[in-house]
């Protein structure tokens, strides 16, 4: 029987565990563990709360599809409030509703927000009567946004949510790789990059369907349903880490950190870039070099459980952003109650705020008190915390978002090209190459699978 070893227990490989044993593969997975990667739920406050994803996107297929072959998908909820807001000059905001990924589809609703000024707005509007040229070859986020809709909206909108999103500075952040919606926006044919977003949202038939869903006991629920579905079909789970790919003859050993080695007729490598470049690096030099220059942003969430009359403010949405340029400690703070009424008495409200992204990470060097300090000060000026916490957790993600910098995509198509040249067994997947949500990494973790038994079938 063929055997595959997934190197990497996050969502995608688990993922690529699992579709190459649904094809016949013997598979052994090899992780340290916790099991899941990012993807985390943990006790809290007498309940449960993600440490870091929770929730995926529910208009892409990947995410609902996996969760109703594992059976859970009866369990899934959406959020209960869809409007956000943003802390712009000295006020939250509310985000306007007709708007794609920060473009203001509606610019008369964006100037009521009074997320802008009325110079910034009146720089928006000028954006429809500007002949939108398509950009040649993938540039940055932020050049494309500063050339279209100015700066102030760069910075206010379109930076703190898609910035914000992926732990980035969208001056530095790829626009093809990052958000395809836009790339396609401005190669679209249309007048203006506002009118391609209005065609966009346009198109959308039901905007009453759900934007997210997550099962209602929280992200880790998706791992534990993979995990045992993992066990039932015969997956051996290694608890141990994997220190070398190496060649023997036609095939591969993996070495472990324990002393032992795994046979492999092929090898899906589903670990962060740096830890991948290692393990390539004998066998795949260009792919090895290309995968350790992707750099890394590092985060903290900080979850609060507060008595609900400690905050001063109707919680009335589903938390807020924070643009950088406010120069404050908190990128984004989600109210997880409003969001998410299920997990919390009426008398609680928990919160989760979001420390640090590429280029501003000085607060994550605070030990845990001095952080909690800063990021409750913040909550005090933005929406009226004047309470103590009953609970609190830190959780810290170091070196956990990857940066897609201008040209990733084609960075990436040269490792695979690399890989599928020097060694074809061996397929590199995961959050630092094509795409850092959950529905993207069960998509390459599928791609993953199919690819590593494709290149085996060619062998033989």
């Amino acid at each position: 029987m063929t055997h595959v070893v997934v190197v990497g227990g996050g969502i995608t490989g688990l993922v690529a565990a699992r579709d190459a044993a649904v094809a016949g593969a013997s598979v052994t997975l090899i992780d340290p563990g916790p099991l899941g990667g990012k993807v985390r739920s943990s006790a809290f406050d007498g309940g449960v709360l993600d440490e870091a994803a929770d929730a995926f996107l529910a208009r892409v297929p990947e995410g609902v599809e996996l969760c109703r072959q594992l059976g859970i998908d009866g369990d899934l909820v959406s959020p209960a409030v869809r409007r956000a807001h943003v802390w712009s000059h000295g006020a939250l905001r509310l985000l306007p509703e007709a708007q794609v990924l920060g473009v203001p589809t509606d610019v008369d609703e964006l100037a009521a927000s009074g997320i802008l000024s009325s110079e910034g707005v009146a720089r928006v509007r000028r954006e429809l009567t500007i002949v939108l040229e398509p950009p040649v070859g993938d540039v940055s986020i932020g050049t494309l946004m500063r050339a279209r809709l100015g700066d102030e909206a760069a910075e206010r909108l379109v930076d703190p949510l898609v910035g914000g999103i992926n732990a980035g500075d969208t001056d530095r952040l790829s626009l093809a790789a990052t958000v395809p919606q836009l790339d396609a926006a401005v190669r679209s044919g249309h007048a203006s990059l506002i009118e391609a977003c209005q065609a966009q949202r346009a198109a959308v038939t039901d905007r009453s369907a759900p934007v997210f869903f997550a099962p209602k006991a929280g992200m880790g629920a998706l791992v534990a349903a993979l995990v045992a579905d993992l066990s039932a079909r015969e997956v051996r789970v290694l608890a141990d880490a994997a220190t070398a790919v190496e060649r023997d003859g036609p095939t591969w050993r993996v070495q472990l950190a324990g002393g032992e080695s795994e046979h492999a007729d092929g090898i899906v490598l589903a670990v962060p870039a740096g830890a991948a470049a290692e393990l390539l690096r004998p066998h795949a030099g260009r792919a090895a070099t290309l995968l350790a220059a992707i750099p890394y942003a590092s985060v903290a969430l900080v979850s609060l459980a507060v008595p609900r009359a400690a905050i001063d403010r109707e919680l009335d949405g589903s938390g807020f952003l924070v643009p950088r340029v406010e120069g404050r400690t908190i990128t984004a703070c989600s109210w997880t109650s409003s969001k998410w009424p299920h997990l919390t008495g009426d008398g609680t409200t928990w919160l989760r705020a979001s420390v640090g992204r590429d280029g501003a990470d000085a607060a994550l060097a605070l030990p845990d008190d001095e952080l909690v300090g800063a990021v409750l000060a913040d909550l005090a000026d933005t929406m009226a915390l004047r309470g103590r916490p009953t609970e609190v957790r830190v959780s810290r993600w170091t070196m956990s978002f990857p940066q897609y910098r201008p040209g990733h995509l084609d960075r990436v198509d040269a490792i695979d090209a690399d890989l599928a040249s020097a060694a074809p067994q061996v397929v590199v997947v995961g959050a630092a190459l094509r795409g850092l949500g959950v529905p993207a990494c069960i998509r390459q973790g599928t791609d993953a699978a199919r690819r590593a038994l494709a290149a085996l079938d060619a062998r033989l």
